[in-house]
């Protein structure tokens, strides 16, 4: 969320679902934590809007968790596009946030031995543009067998490529745009 932005959700009439930093990561290294506690403070001031925040770097999530006030309107998601980025459910998973999803977008490996303990919610998609990495068909079942079996909810996004519309978004034959029941 850009400072100039940091108006906009007082002025939404609607109740709306607003990803805070889609091209940027909000937690970055570069970013002070005043700035991070001025969003948390419009997110806190707006509790008819649902904020996704995304973010790679779990570690810093976990160091600022304590000093922010997670309201139930913050949704807090972890980027795992490999197996070899476990560490950071662990770092989300000790985050004060009241919905903590993981977004495995682009993924890139089989998660087939994720575990989801205290996770909400699993986005899953493939990644697009022309140098596109392939994603393979048996990862995303394994997810979605994973979110089933423990009652999350799974959204599969895209299968990527490069041509994102072509490929779509059906995992044989059905939808899947599940999302967790706003509290």
């Amino acid at each position: 969320m850009h400072p100039e932005k940091l108006n906009e959700p007082y002025k939404l009439k609607k109740p709306s679902i607003i990803f805070v930093n889609s091209m940027s990561d909000l937690f970055h290294e570069d970013v002070p934590i005043t700035f991070i506690q001025e969003v948390f403070t419009v997110m806190n001031n707006n509790p008819k809007h649902i904020f996704q925040v995304l973010t790679k770097r779990a570690e810093i999530l976990e160091e600022y968790s304590p000093i922010l006030n997670w309201t139930e309107n913050i949704w807090m998601g972890v980027t795992v596009e490999s197996d070899c980025h476990y560490n950071r459910i662990d770092h989300l998973r000790r985050s004060g946030a009241f919905i903590k999803f993981l977004s495995c977008e682009p993924l890139l490996t089989s998660l087939k031995d994720v575990n989801l303990f205290e996770i909400d919610w699993v986005i899953v998609g493939g990644e697009s543009g022309s140098k596109a990495r392939p994603i393979q068909k048996n990862w995303v079942i394994e997810i979605k067998d994973i979110c089933e079996s423990k009652d999350i909810p799974f959204f599969f996004k895209q299968w990527g490529g490069t041509n994102k519309k072509k490929t779509g978004s059906m995992l044989d034959g059905v939808f899947y745009k599940n999302i967790p029941v706003c509290l």
